[in-house]
């Protein structure tokens, strides 16, 4: 048996070993690593999910230990499976395993794809923060619209006890507390939830799709990081983002997204350059000349702008977008300064625990707080680190009532944005036109 280690973050490494290692007798799976994600190293996938061919699960060790995992358990095939990165990342990473001898792999969608008896719609991006979430929206209240049964399953985010987590189905907020769900998980989950849409999420896609099945007419794939999608789609719709023009062909996999789209987004085209909307354009053009393009705005509203005016504000922004996705600024920077912020705190000072550890990792983060909240650690760092601020408010741009975890002490107000396309075509026309 060829001896493999597969390179991940809790998401598409498990996924991948479920569909093409699980039950395939010519590997062994030696171990996982990880990063991206806290505290997922230095645990197991376990037996419950390995299947009988791994009767005590499968290690799953920090990324830094590759090289001494490689020459102790003379590993052959070296397998990387997570998303949002450059390609000259992806490559530096393939030098330094080849350098040993292993071979370095990239599984593509035709070995990784299900097949589902539904039609899939999949929505995916070029990056993390492009506006893939809110296009998921839009693209279910039309399927909703046209009267599909529509569900919706979200790339996964197992940070919890990964067999509890195999196959999850959310229709109420009791789930997420059910789940003891994360900050990370209820962003996705909760905006589908105030619409009335089902989402399943976990560990095993095989398992979850099968369940999805028995009440969807029409099976709306919510992507993750700009990660391709885990089931054959019948219309795949990819989201750009003009703030970071030129990365929709240098990030993995989101360049393999681009390729691959049916409909291709220009998202925030209300605050971005006109010269960077056109070069993506011209980019979709020359890379996808058959795909679809849909301009789109991202229109910011605040709840309450009378708590930011003239005010000292502490801006929360959506986490992965401005730590991994590399963002400068998210919506909650853009209405502090539209409502008339005084001043936006830069949180460093005022850091706690592993928001720390956070900033010392990307240390480009601007005068805004992410909302990491990867397990109650996180969240009870979070709410100290915002008490400890001084702020005379608080500018809450993450897709969740952040009030619900933790108790503010000063006002607070949320900034919204949702898709507006711009005419001539919409996503509901595509839809109706392919799906009827």
């Amino acid at each position: 048996m060829t001896r493999v280690v597969i390179m991940g973050a809790a998401g598409r490494d498990f996924h991948n070993f479920n569909v093409h290692f699980r039950h395939n007798s010519q590997y062994e799976v030696i171990a996982f690593t990880a990063t991206q994600i806290p505290d997922i190293a230095g645990r197991k996938y376990p037996a419950a999910l390995a299947g009988e061919r791994y009767p005590q699960g499968i290690p799953i060790l920090p990324e830094d230990a590759l090289l001494d995992l490689i020459q102790r358990e003379k590993i052959e095939q070296v397998v990387f499976a997570y998303s949002d990165v450059s390609h000259q990342y992806v490559m530096e990473r393939a030098s330094t395993v080849l350098a040993t001898g292993a071979d370095f792999l990239l599984l593509g969608p035709a070995a990784t794809m299900l097949k589902s008896s539904r039609p899939i719609v999949s929505v995916t991006a070029v990056r993390t923060g492009c506006g893939k979430s809110q296009t998921t929206r839009r693209v279910a209240q039309a399927l909703k619209e046209m009267g599909k049964r529509t569900v919706v399953i979200r790339h996964p985010m197992p940070y919890g006890d990964l067999a509890a987590q195999a196959c999850q189905r959310f229709a109420s907020y009791d789930d997420l507390d059910r789940y003891h769900c994360t900050i990370e998980e209820r962003e996705e989950y909760e905006p589908h939830l105030d619409r009335g849409n089902v989402v399943y999420a976990g560990v095993d896609y095989g398992r979850i799709l099968k369940e999805a099945e028995q009440e969807a007419q029409v099976i709306l794939w919510d992507g993750g990081n700009n990660d391709f999608s885990f089931y054959k789609p019948d219309i795949s719709i990819v989201v750009t983002d003009p703030h970071r023009a030129g990365h929709e062909l240098s990030y993995y996999p989101g360049y393999v997204n681009l390729r691959m789209a049916d409909v291709v987004v220009i998202n925030k085209v209300n605050t971005a350059k006109p010269d960077d909307v056109e070069l993506v354009r011209t980019h979709v053009q020359q890379h996808n000349p058959g795909a679809l393009i849909i301009e789109a705005a991202s229109p910011i509203t605040v709840d309450d702008p009378g708590v930011i005016r003239d005010k000292r504000v502490l801006v929360i922004e959506d986490g992965p977008t401005v730590t991994h996705g590399g963002m400068s600024y998210g919506a909650g920077v853009l209405a502090a300064r539209q409502e008339g912020a005084r001043e936006l705190i830069d949180p460093r000072p005022f850091l706690v625990g592993s928001l720390a550890q956070t900033f010392e990792k990307y240390p480009d983060i601007p005068a805004l707080l992410p909302a990491m909240g990867y397990g109650e650690k996180q969240i009870s760092d979070l709410a100290e680190t915002i008490e400890r601020s001084g702020a005379e408010a608080v500018v809450i741009a993450t897709p969740i009532d952040l009030g619900r975890l933790i108790e503010f002490k000063v006002p607070s107000t949320r900034v919204r944005y949702e898709l507006q396309e711009l005419r001539p075509t919409t996503l509901a026309q595509v839809l109706q036109e392919r799906l009827g």
